[in-house]
């Protein structure tokens, strides 16, 4: 299969062929409210959802995931480590849209032999289960229009208890699919059993993500280069008015928030009457903070304010303000990304209005039960020693040098190799046994942002430009700083966890999809422990 350099722009310009309103959006302002939510039952969640388009009234191409027994968008699935999720997806995006060339699909394959504009397929990011076929397998795995196709996710007994998401992953076209609004939450349940002071907490559900800006307007200022919406209510440019959130006056709740934006990068603060509020943060990535020490009991920790990369997610409790206080706002902060990246600027995700007649969210955390206190899944880590330190960089070079309007390829390369285009035909970058446990340092070699992925496992962050990140904790997406052009490139240095059972081919990535679907992907190949290579 050749390198696909992104078909967004050919999705865009042929979302007028679409009709219907299967993935409806709320008004600028509304408030905010939770999605659908199902629960596994005896150890099984079973659930067939749609994946659904429709256009908006600006001519974008939405997409969703359709709950097909109810037509709810995009529903929270709630398992419990050791659960099955079942899920029986179909593709119901119309074939006729758009038109682009069939990309077939080099054995073995999963699914269909061959891609389309309008194929899907789905990432359980973050989870930490098998990457094969019907469970958590991007490389090959493509349903194409008016196909059926059923996972059968198997999450280990140890998966730490957290906030996860679910997203389409065929490279090419997987930013305008999330752009699109096809995403949704996955909560591992649990959190309350490591980290008790959550314990009865109502919860909310917020799921952040990007668009279109309605005009294209030339990013700069005050102008975002992507809008953002929060529970698909629209915050847009320029008036960004934020959704609205309701609480009981100094109600303590917990905020479980989503990135799940394509492109755009969030720095959440909340701030009353002028003031930055304590986010008491009591898990990043799906694993409580503090958790992994050998004991797995969580601890709180406390930010004034929070970068959250593209599929970041970051659970923290707030205490709402109150009946005093006259605004009290969840903002995310301008971000320089560097003299080639995007235009992130400050603007408003929600507005807080207490009263004490507010309605609580649907989903309040139970009791906490017994403690947990068997080693969790990469106890241990710190102390260990590597048994391999690799170098990666992420770099971006145009693909016709002398016309400075032609396309950016992007790539990320293990040093000493030659960078290419991420292709599913590609052999892996690395290969390496299960069992290992390796040093990487990702080097950023562009002058903007990059977000570093990886997919089934998890990571503890050691050092961002050479220094030790203290008390780091563990992450599936981390951002790398930029290049300002000149000095030493900037890099993190992260700890490889490959010592449970995940085998086989898997990908890591920038998670700033515009990148990966140029090509700033590759392949990882984890073989059985006893395997020679």
């Amino acid at each position: 299969m050749k390198p696909i350099i992104y078909f967004g722009t050919i999705i865009s310009l042929f979302a007028s062929q679409l009709s219907g309103a299967p993935c409806p959006r709320f008004a600028v302002g509304s408030v905010v409210s939770q999605p659908e939510d199902l629960y596994s039952k005896n150890g099984i969640l079973a659930v067939n959802l749609n994946y659904q388009t429709s256009v908006d009234p600006s001519g974008n191409a939405l997409y969703c995931f359709v709950n097909a027994a109810d037509g709810a968008q995009s529903p929270t699935l709630h398992v419990n480590p050791g659960d099955q999720l079942i899920v029986n997806l179909k593709n119901m995006v119309p074939s006729s849209m758009p038109s682009m060339p069939d990309m077939e699909i080099s054995p073995p394959f999963c699914g269909a032999s061959f891609m389309t504009a309008t194929s899907v397929n789905i990432h359980y990011h973050g989870t930490n289960v098998p990457p094969t076929c019907g469970q958590d397998e991007v490389i090959k795995t493509t349903i194409n229009s008016g196909e059926s196709f059923t996972y059968h996710v198997h999450f280990p007994v140890d998966e730490p208890p957290g906030l996860y998401w679910y997203h389409p992953h065929i490279h090419g076209i997987s930013e305008p699919a999330v752009q699109g609004g096809a995403s949704g939450a996955i909560v591992v349940e649990g959190i309350q059993n490591v980290n008790s002071t959550v314990a009865k907490l109502p919860q909310q559900i917020l799921m952040v993500r990007d668009n279109l800006v309605p005009g294209n307007p030339t990013p700069g200022g005050s102008i975002p280069s992507w809008d953002v919406s929060l529970n698909y209510i629209p915050i847009p440019y320029p008036a960004f008015t934020p959704a609205v959130i309701r609480m009981k006056p100094s109600e303590r709740q917990l905020f479980r928030l989503v990135n799940a934006s394509a492109d755009t990068i969030l720095h959440l603060q909340l701030v009353y009457d002028g003031v930055a509020q304590p986010l008491a943060v009591v898990a990043l990535d799906g694993v409580p903070t503090g958790s992994q020490d050998g004991n797995s009991i969580g601890k709180t920790i406390n930010y004034n304010d929070i970068l959250v990369p593209p599929a970041g997610r970051v659970e923290f409790t707030v205490t709402g303000p109150a009946l005093t206080v006259k605004t009290a706002i969840l903002q995310t902060l301008n971000i320089d990304t560097g003299p080639d990246g995007d235009n992130d600027p400050t603007r408003p995700l929600a507005d807080i209005k207490v009263s004490a007649d507010a309605s609580e969210p649907p989903v309040t955390l139970g009791p906490a039960g017994p403690q947990v206190t068997s080693p969790g899944m990469f106890a241990g880590l710190a102390d260990l020693v590597p048994t391999v330190e690799r170098n990666l960089y992420f770099s971006e070079v145009l693909s016709d040098p002398s016309n400075p309007n032609s396309p950016t390829n992007f790539y990320i390369t293990v040093a000493g190799k030659t960078p290419v285009l991420f292709s599913p035909d590609n052999p892996p970058a690395i290969i390496t046994n299960q069992g290992s446990v390796e040093d990487w340092t990702i080097q950023n070699q562009a002058q903007e942002l990059h977000e570093f992925h990886i997919h089934q496992i998890h990571f503890l962050v050691l050092e961002v430009n050479g220094v030790p990140v203290e008390d780091g904790q563990y992450y599936d997406t981390y951002q790398v700083p930029y290049w300002s052009g000149k000095g030493p490139y900037p890099s993190i240095k992260v700890r490889m966890d490959f010592r449970g059972p995940i085998t086989g081919d898997f990908v890591y990535h920038c998670h700033i999809l515009g990148h990966e679907d140029s090509g700033m992907m590759a392949i990882i190949r984890i073989l059985p422990a006893t395997t020679v290579h």
